[in-house]
């Protein structure tokens, strides 16, 4: 038996516990504690205890503790008490069977799956010692078969684990085969590279098109071979050298003199008054400022202004600028597409274009000096007119491209917005891995892991001769146990059993299967959950597996031919689902604790202990409390009947109390307590009239209106006495906006609390 807890320091939340030195431990232990103040810490250390591992003691030394964990329990085999110290127990324990969650884990299920290590495990459990040994017999048969492993093993460790890039061996070698796989993977490594740079392609520009504007040769010789038939050259220049001898303004001013003579018809000079029709020039200067001569002078002008505008130093110049602009945009997109060729030489393209303009400028200055003049364009400017256009469709031709590069950029961007950056490096991992699978040196180590497979399958059919022994101990045991689960589930109120409980050989030796049967539905616990049908996972709650578990438990005690001499220790045997089972689990443990030499109850459920120990003999119980000191926990006697009593029965002792000692300074309390010990009383004598929520004003005229009728409530003098009561009452309610402050007379009160108590006697 477990005799005193010594010492429990640096260890979990207990800091330096000396205070269970002096609780005795008797035959049936209960440890209250709240979540989170050291029941599991307890049990690790009685398991430690049990098979002398340090580890799960090593594991929960105190965070920021100076010194390694110290533990000193009394129990039977002493002296010297076991104690742990320096890493290590001085001796061991071994008579306990313990129930927590690490029993859970091991034997029955890890959160909601049953792995093949927790049925390994519970064949054991069911096996006892005598099919231990001949469990033995069938290891050695698995021994056997790891012999035909071999040949995997070396087939698996024959491919280079870089050559899988993460891929398990089973993955890699069933990688099919791809004929576009090149063009996968560059693609897959673009969109790998531009997910590390996001935010720079997010913001980046598209390609934009080139435009190298086309020289209009029609239009420029049109205005360079125009002249003007009416007016002879030797007129225009005799024309010219007289302006050129006038002042400022000349030009105008004669246009302004012409225009006014034309206008007013007016044949005389309007200064002299010479007859205008009898002037040798008059003729001429009127051909000179004609509007026809105006318009090619102004075609000229706008001429130009047109070759400065499209071909100029700022076109040639922003042209330059925007392949510039293209080759570092080309520069940042080809590491994630497919980018045009700019084959074109920038330099050779604006020496083109220049001497194209300033050809073409001077010619047309030549002419804007001399309109009258026709010019002709010479060969070689012709030549580069020609070389300039062949320029310029070759910058159209890169429309296509420039589109298509968008057209990539655009889908880029989309891919990264819908796909996550560890999802493509895990695609391009694949693609690799499927490029490497198929090549040329792979392919034969491939060949040979896949038919070391298939060698596998037929070498597990030898293991079937070992297996007979143990079968024939097994269809004994098995059955009975199956009966005892079902017996215990029965008795915790399960609303399923297990049934098929049988053992099955594996490759890693026997392990015990079986199903459940929900809803007389067969559901088996080794399901595969890929089916989306009924599994372990999905057919039991929370409370259902925990009562599972604590059935293969107690199943396991009654085939335990040392009970009697052992300790059983139970952490925690009810969830927060298992309120409907706690009658059920109380009198299981009750009978358990007078089977086994020792019983010890942790619980943080505080109704749950109270009930177990109500019904342990009051000699040989013993109740502790994990609570809070400070920082840590300590140990402490739990009053257990104390925390039995209901909140009515504490206002009960209030009200009762006020009567026989007066007031300590509790009034206003006791004032309080009298609605809500009316209310209590109310709903155990009326709860079809009186349900949970009810009030007392609406209850009491209900009272007032059945009064005489069959269906009658309470007679007249209780109906009175209720209101009485109430409206002294309610002046203590938080109804009553003043009710912190409502004036409390002491006679007054005391006359209402013995009415109170008489009424809810009654």
């Amino acid at each position: 038996m477990l005799n005193r807890l010594q010492l429990l320091r640096n260890i979990g939340q207990f800091d330096s516990v000396p205070a269970g030195a002096q609780m005795p431990l008797l035959r049936n232990v209960l440890i209250y504690a709240e979540n989170g103040r050291g029941k599991t810490t307890l049990t690790a250390i009685l398991r430690s205890l049990r098979s002398g591992d340090p580890v799960t003691v090593l594991e929960r030394r105190r965070l920021s503790a100076a010194n390694p964990p110290h533990v000193v329990i009394d129990c039977t085999g002493g002296p010297p008490a076991a104690t742990f110290q320096n890493g290590a127990w001085n001796r061991t324990y071994p008579h306990m069977e313990i129930f927590d969650d690490q029993f859970v884990d091991e034997n029955v299920c890890s959160g909601l799956d049953v792995a093949s290590a927790h049925r390994q495990n519970l064949h054991e459990l069911i096996l006892g010692a005598q099919g231990v040994t001949l469990h033995s017999r069938v290891t050695a048969a698995v021994e056997a078969i790891e012999t035909v492993n071999g040949r995997i093993r070396n087939a698996a460790n024959a491919i280079p684990a870089n050559e899988r890039h993460g891929l398990t061996v089973d993955d890699f070698c069933n990688l099919p085969n791809r004929a576009d796989i090149e063009d996968a993977i560059l693609a897959e490594e673009r969109l790998f590279a531009a997910s590390r740079q996001s935010e720079s392609i997010r913001a980046t520009a598209l390609f934009e098109p080139f435009r190298l504007p086309e020289i209009d040769v029609e239009r420029i010789e049109a205005v360079l071979g125009r002249d003007l038939a009416a007016l002879e050259t030797g007129a225009l220049a005799g024309v010219q050298e007289r302006i050129a001898t006038l002042g400022p303004r000349r030009e105008q001013w004669i246009a302004t003199g012409m225009s006014f003579v034309s206008e007013t018809g007016q044949d005389d000079c309007p200064f002299c008054e010479q007859p205008l029709s009898t002037s040798p020039v008059i003729e001429s200067y009127r051909g000179y400022f004609s509007e026809e001569y105006a318009r090619l002078k102004a075609e000229i002008a706008e001429l130009l202004r047109l070759l400065e505008r499209q071909h100029g130093g700022d076109a040639r110049a922003a042209f330059e600028r925007s392949v510039r602009v293209a080759q570092e945009r080309k520069q940042f997109w080809q590491e994630f597409i497919s980018t045009p060729e700019f084959g074109f030489d920038t330099v050779a393209v604006a020496n083109t274009w220049r001497t194209a303009y300033d050809q073409l400028r001077t010619l047309v200055e030549q002419k804007q000096a001399a309109p009258l003049e026709p010019v002709t364009l010479p060969e070689d400017l012709r030549g580069s007119i020609r070389d300039h256009v062949t320029n310029a469709r070759m910058s159209h031709d890169l429309d296509p491209q420039i589109t298509e590069a968008n057209a990539q950029i655009a889908l880029v961007r989309e891919r990264l917005g819908t796909t996550d950056g560890r999802a493509i490096e895990t695609n391009l991992a694949r693609l690799r891995a499927t490029r490497s699978r198929h090549s040329q040196a792979m392919t034969p180590l491939c060949d040979e892991y896949i038919a070391a497979k298939a060698a596998k399958e037929t070498a597990e059919n030898e293991r079937d001769a070992a297996k007979a022994a143990l079968d024939q101990y097994r269809n004994t045991v098995f059955p009975g146990y199956q009966t005892a689960i079902n017996l215990y589930l029965g008795r915790l109120n399960a609303g399923f059993r297990v049934d098929r409980v049988v053992s099955t050989d594996t490759r890693g030796g026997p392990t015990c299967n079986y199903s459940l049967v929900v809803n007389n539905t067969q559901v088996p616990v080794a399901g595969n959950a890929q089916n989306h049908g009924p599994s372990f996972r999905t057919a039991l709650s929370a409370g259902d597996r925990n009562t599972l578990a604590l059935a293969f438990f107690f199943a396991a005690l009654d085939q335990n031919p040392n009970l009697a001499q052992s300790v059983v220790v139970i952490d925690d045997p009810l969830s927060s689902l298992d309120d409907h089972r706690i009658l059920a689990t109380t009198q299981e443990l009750r009978r358990l604790g007078q089977r086994a030499a020792q019983l010890v109850v942790l619980s943080h459920n505080k109704p749950f202990l109270c009930r177990l120990w109500e019904g342990m003999d009051r000699q040989i119980r013993t109740a502790l409390k994990i609570e809070r000191d400070g920082a840590g926990s300590t140990l402490s006697v739990w009053s257990v009947d104390a925390d039995s009593i209901t909140e009515h029965d504490r206002r009960h002792v209030l009200l009762t109390e006020y009567l026989v000692h007066g007031p300590r300074g509790n009034e206003r309390e006791v004032a309080r307590s009298l609605r809500p010990h009316l209310e209590a009383y109310l709903r155990v004598t009326c709860p079809e009239h009186f349900p949970p929520g009810t009030m007392l004003g609406p209850f009491h005229g209900l009272c007032q209106a059945r009064y005489g009728l069959v269906n009658q409530i309470l007679d007249r003098p209780q109906i009175d006495e209720l209101h009485d009561i109430k409206e002294f009452a309610n002046r203590y309610h938080h109804e009553n906006p003043a009710w912190e402050t409502e004036i409390i007379n002491d006679a007054e009160l005391a006359g209402f609390v013995n009415r109170t108590l008489a009424f809810t006697r009654a």
